[in-house]
């Protein structure tokens, strides 16, 4: 009797441990939700694209996919460089990604010197490799190629420097990724794991697949209590509506449990407003968002893995698109592309490193900054995009200001060197207002004109670009009680 005793004691624990839960899988209980405070500071994350498609490295990431596509340039390549895709698939470049020179601590000191607050590695991609030690599909960094748990090893790195870290899924697009042909190896069993199980195009997701996606991803948040979960566009189809929340309602509570804040980002409309963060790649916003939101992009044009042939970004143009970003409540996650042995390139290590030494000298304007009442002025415009666009490359000028506030300050961020004068039409300020430059140890002469606006005075000593604290973009600081708005 005492033995029924204990079980019913036991169920009924863990039915009133369920019931505690503060989510459940619903949207209204999921608008409990508050985004952190880590994340509004942080501003800027780094995002890594590392797998098995750093091997073939030809013209982007999605290689595995397009080397499927008969009488496409990827497929025609392919078969001339490595033979027929029934002999060489895929899976074959597995053995060949050893990162044999991958050291974590290596990353995380760079990326902390280039300013970054959180990390998130891809932890699987579309081509269904896990980068992760996953009991639910043996094709996994631990089992093959290097032979490491390179999601488990970068978190604990991570975490030991101090970031915080993330990772990242793109498995909800392995359905639609492969091309199912007799003439590849995609359709042999043995491979099923990788590829998926084969199925006609457009054959909507089968439930043992959706419930699979589940399974692992619910495994990385087990395994590794990510403080941000990233996803990317395939998991906002209706098919996965019913376990996308379920997830997310999970993640909130395991987070409840560890005493910890987390963000899940979403792209699109795949969650409503206050329920998780919109993230929006490669595209930016408008205005201000007050909810605070995230923008996702590369290093280079061309891929977001590597390539040896990648066009890489001006620095100006990603601290211009980082700043107009931070003025409207945004974050930056920039994306890096190491090689597969596991090093990074040369050409993506001095942008970070670039982007660090502008954030050393001005990064009070940006990490734990909040807007202003307006985030910006200027002549340039940009059109807003919330997926792939090339506005991320907007070329802005000195007359464009960006607007930030952080304790009882306001820095007006001019995207150029404005010359002997900076004219601001948004900002009136007060007869002792004192206004400097970041890195010049000097006050700047000022007046005001009630037609053109504040009128700052630049001293002939930094008309000399090698005299001038930094580059890129200029951070003028003034006290917020002692400014108005000129409207």
């Amino acid at each position: 009797m005492r033995k029924y005793i204990t079980i019913a004691s036991f169920i009924l624990l863990v039915l009133s441990c369920s019931k505690q839960e503060k989510y459940k899988p619903t949207y209204e209980s999921l608008k409990q939700y508050k985004i952190p405070e880590w994340f509004k500071d942080a501003k800027f994350g780094i995002f890594i694209h590392w797998g098995v498609y750093a091997v073939p490295a030809h013209i982007s990431e999605w290689y595995p996919r397009n080397m499927y596509k008969k009488g496409g340039t990827v497929y025609a390549w392919h078969r001339e460089k490595y033979g027929p895709q029934k002999e060489f698939g895929y899976k074959d470049f597995i053995p060949m990604f050893k990162a044999e020179k991958w050291n974590p601590r290596d990353w995380v000191n760079l990326f902390k010197k280039a300013g970054a607050k959180y990390v998130v590695p891809v932890a699987e991609h579309h081509d269904g490799f896990a980068m992760y030690n996953s009991s639910l599909t043996k094709w996994n960094t631990v089992n093959m190629g290097p032979h490491r748990d390179v999601i488990g090893e970068l978190a604990a790195e991570t975490r030991r420097q101090g970031l915080y870290y993330g990772v990242s899924s793109h498995y909800a697009w392995n359905w639609e990724y492969y091309t199912f042909d007799d003439e590849f190896d995609t359709v042999d069993p043995e491979n099923s794991g990788l590829y998926g199980t084969p199925h006609p195009p457009k054959t909507p997701e089968s439930k043992e697949f959706l419930n699979l996606w589940y399974a692992r991803t619910k495994e990385i948040i087990d395994r590794y209590s990510p403080d941000l979960l990233y996803f990317d566009f395939g998991f906002n189809k209706d098919t996965f509506e019913q376990r996308r929340i379920k997830l997310c309602a999970y993640y909130y509570n395991q987070a409840e449990k560890e005493h910890k804040e987390v963000v899940l980002t979403y792209k699109n409309d795949a969650f409503p407003d206050g329920t998780a963060v919109l993230d929006i790649e490669r595209g930016r916003l408008k205005n201000i968002r007050k909810p605070a939101w995230q923008t996702d992009t590369s290093v280079g044009i061309r891929s977001w893995g590597y390539i040896p042939d990648e066009w890489y970004k001006p620095v100006n143009n990603l601290i211009d698109m980082f700043v107009d970003i931070v003025s409207k409540n945004g974050n930056l996650l920039l994306n890096v592309n190491p090689k597969a042995d596991g090093t990074i390139p040369q050409e993506t290590q001095n942008i970070l490193l670039q982007m660090g030494e502008w954030l050393k000298l001005n990064g009070e304007s940006i990490y734990g900054s909040r807007p202003w009442l307006i985030y910006g002025e200027g002549p340039t415009k940009m059109v807003e995009s919330k997926r792939f666009t090339a506005n991320d490359n907007t070329k802005y000028c000195a007359q464009d200001i960006r607007f930030t506030t952080r304790d009882a300050n306001l820095y007006a961020i001019a995207l150029g060197w404005p010359g002997k004068i900076l004219t601001i039409k948004s900002v009136k300020p007060s007869g002792n207002a004192e206004i400097t430059l970041l890195g010049y140890n000097k006050k700047l002469a000022w007046e005001y004109d009630k037609n053109s606006g504040l009128i700052i005075h630049l001293p002939q000593e930094l008309q000399q670009e090698e005299k001038r604290p930094g580059k890129y973009a200029y951070v003028f600081k003034t006290q917020l009680d002692k400014i108005e708005y000129a409207k």
